[in-house]
């Protein structure tokens, strides 16, 4: 978790540090801006390989000792931070040059094969203690063993992406995408939980050997659509934005996942581990974090939809207290060794805290389900600003009928016709149910599907809930009184393992 952190406020750090340190030398320097950069870079690059000889270089470890001690991190940040600069070269060309990800990532490693030249020659001159005599020959020798060493590397994750393309090329060049929503809707049975594991499934097979931007094109395209349909034709409404985040974040995780796993492929290459195991460990773990794409569907508070700046705050808080108790159940440990009831509870304590409307509408149902047929009496109460559902029977692209639910936001009006009008919907009676007469084109109606001639069977209309917070709450005092249980726990092993070593 540290490194993960100390990674990504790396990144973000020398995102912000460029783009509004730096970004106003480029308009200021004008057309003498490449230069004048790259005269600075190297400038920076050489002071920062001076400081870094003021601390001893390390060695490697020898594989034959039983007990290997980790140097401390600080001397080894210190000794390496010249290595940060092809960062700030990558996100230089990508935020302030606006170049493709290509040619800027080709730049910064440009940039990285003049230091592995050149600090052999100046380590050599900063240190004093050595001869310079061949340290310049020494860089060339390896900048090219490792460029051998990275061809070779390379061997495996080609062979993996050519047999992915194999079988994305099969799935985009064929109908087989077109019927994927059919098959994903008979082997689901209308489970959306069961649909959306096997829209995973589909999506860490179609994301299989893929780079990122190839990848989110592919599974947006043939599984998004998926996701949407089912879960409307299902009574499940999900924001378009939490569907893409999951088929996206399923179709990454093909990175990891055997037997293709071109991220498990190139850490074996730098471990020397086997692949497939690489793979299997990788997948494991990241299994541990599958759970973050479900919640985007069930609970779209989370990707701040629609909340203010303390809403936002608080789910901030209550997520990561959630994801916290999870990895605590999951990798058995939170302040002490978990026990079989301690990581149910920690499970329980999770699943609350980011799913508190499952419990609520357990006390409360959140729809009234009323019929359409004379909805401007049923509907006259419902308030401007309501999320108001339709359960609707139409028919899709090519003619066959579907059913599916769609939601809108009431307008401003006096009554539920100006209300509906005002989000580009007109109704007509048609017999003991109401049909749809016209749409405006982009307004609220349209987007959500709706179109004339479809008829409306009923509405379901929002019901008034109790508060998550008496949810949260009961949640967190049991979340405290686990966690103060086990530290004392902790306290009374440490306890135990002092006073023979006293003794």
């Amino acid at each position: 978790m540290i490194g993960f952190l100390s990674g990504f406020l790396l990144v973000c750090g020398a995102g912000f540090f460029v783009y509004y340190g730096l970004g106003w030398l480029k308009p200021v320097l004008g057309d003498a801006a490449f230069a004048v950069i790259s005269v600075a870079l190297i400038a920076i690059y050489i002071v920062a390989l001076k400081f870094g000889t003021n601390y001893p270089v390390i060695q490697p470890d020898d594989p034959n000792e039983t007990e290997i001690k980790l140097p401390a991190a600080g001397p080894i940040f210190k000794a390496g931070m010249f290595y940060l600069l092809p960062v700030i070269v990558l996100v230089w060309g990508l935020m302030v040059e606006r170049l493709s990800p290509g040619l800027s990532a080709y730049y910064a490693s440009v940039f990285i094969m003049f230091m592995i030249v050149t600090r052999p020659l100046f380590e050599a001159m900063f240190r004093k203690n050595e001869s310079t005599s061949g340290k310049f020959k020494q860089g060339f020798v390896d900048l090219m063993d490792g460029m051998i060493t990275g061809s070779k590397n390379m061997i495996g994750i080609a062979i993996a992406t050519a047999t992915a393309g194999i079988i994305v090329g099969a799935v985009s060049q064929t109908s087989v995408g077109a019927v994927l929503a059919d098959v994903v809707e008979v082997l689901s049975m209308g489970n959306i939980f069961l649909m959306l594991v096997l829209v995973g499934i589909l999506c860490m097979i179609l994301g299989m050997g893929l780079p990122t931007t190839a990848n989110y094109i592919v599974v947006s395209s043939l599984m998004a659509s998926v996701i949407v349909e089912v879960g409307a034709a299902n009574g499940l409404i999900i924001p378009l934005v939490a569907v893409h985040l999951f088929v996206f974040y399923f179709g990454l995780m093909a990175d990891v996942t055997p037997p293709v796993g071109l991220a498990s492929f190139a850490a074996a290459a730098v471990s020397g581990g086997d692949p497939i195991k690489t793979g299997v460990v990788a997948f494991v773990y990241a299994l541990r974090t599958a759970i973050l794409p479900f919640l985007f569907v069930y609970n779209t508070d989370l990707l701040l939809i629609n909340v203010n700046y303390i809403q936002g705050f608080g789910v901030f808080f209550l997520g990561t207290c959630a994801i916290l108790a999870f990895t605590a159940a999951s990798q058995g440990y939170f302040f002490a060794r978990n026990n079989i009831i301690e990581t149910v509870v920690l499970l329980f304590c999770a699943f609350a805290l980011f799913r508190a409307g499952f419990f609520i509408d357990m006390i409360e149902d959140p729809y009234t389900k009323v019929d359409s047929g004379n909805y401007q009496e049923t509907l006259a109460d419902v308030p401007s600003g309501s999320l108001l559902r339709f359960n609707i029977d139409g028919e899709d692209e090519v003619g066959n009928p579907k059913s599916f639910v769609a939601q809108i936001k009431l307008g401003e009006g006096s009554t539920i016709d100006e209300r509906l009008a005002s989000t580009g919907l007109t109704l007509i009676p048609a017999g003991e149910f109401v049909e749809v007469d016209s749409v405006e084109v982009a307004s609220e109606a349209y987007k959500a599907n709706l179109g004339s001639f479809q008829i409306i069977k009923s509405f379901d209309v929002p019901n008034p809930q109790p508060s998550r917070i008496f949810i949260w709450i009961p949640t967190f005092i049991l979340l405290i009184l686990l966690a103060l249980n086990q530290k004392r726990r902790k306290a009374k092993e440490d306890m135990g393992k002092a006073e023979p070593s006293a003794a």
